[in-house]
């Protein structure tokens, strides 16, 4: 069920990608119906917080009326920012699946320890599913800004 998720969210970070956008994407799902999607608009928006996380759990919210989420799953292709876990953590998502791991700045285990927050509420997450798929993805978004800049 988590593969089928994530390529949900691995074609919207195509989308993202096609757009010079760093491609990420996210799925909310609840009762294994997709209630809010986002993938990264940054840049097209001049804003800061357009992550795909934030987009998605803001569409979910709307679609349900409020802000809790707490019957839901995240699907991610890439681990969260802190910003990003904040969101998740305080719309109360359940359980949050991610792909490729963030080195510099994943807020679930590889940068920051999602444990270590202190918050009221708890989340369930894995990593690495589809993972090497999504870190293509990224690899190669990067690899082309490196070789246009040269």
């Amino acid at each position: 069920m988590e593969e089928k998720f994530m390529r949900n969210a691995l074609r919207l970070a195509q989308i993202s990608y096609k757009r010079g956008e760093v491609p990420v994407g996210a799925v909310i799902v609840k009762d294994n119906r997709i209630i809010g999607y986002g993938f990264n608009r940054k840049e097209e928006l001049k804003n800061p917080i357009a992550h795909a996380e934030i987009l998605a759990i803001q569409m979910a919210s709307k679609r349900l009326n409020s802000y809790h989420l707490e019957d839901c799953d995240i699907y991610v292709t890439l681990e969260p920012c802190l910003m990003c876990v904040g969101a998740i953590l305080n719309a109360r998502i359940k359980n949050l699946y991610f792909g490729a791991y963030n080195k510099r700045f994943g807020a679930c285990c590889s940068h920051q320890k999602i444990e270590k927050l202190i918050t009221n509420h708890k989340i369930s997450y894995e990593g690495n599913i589809l993972s090497k798929d999504c870190g293509r993805l990224l690899t190669s978004f990067f690899s082309n800004i490196r070789n246009k800049g040269k």
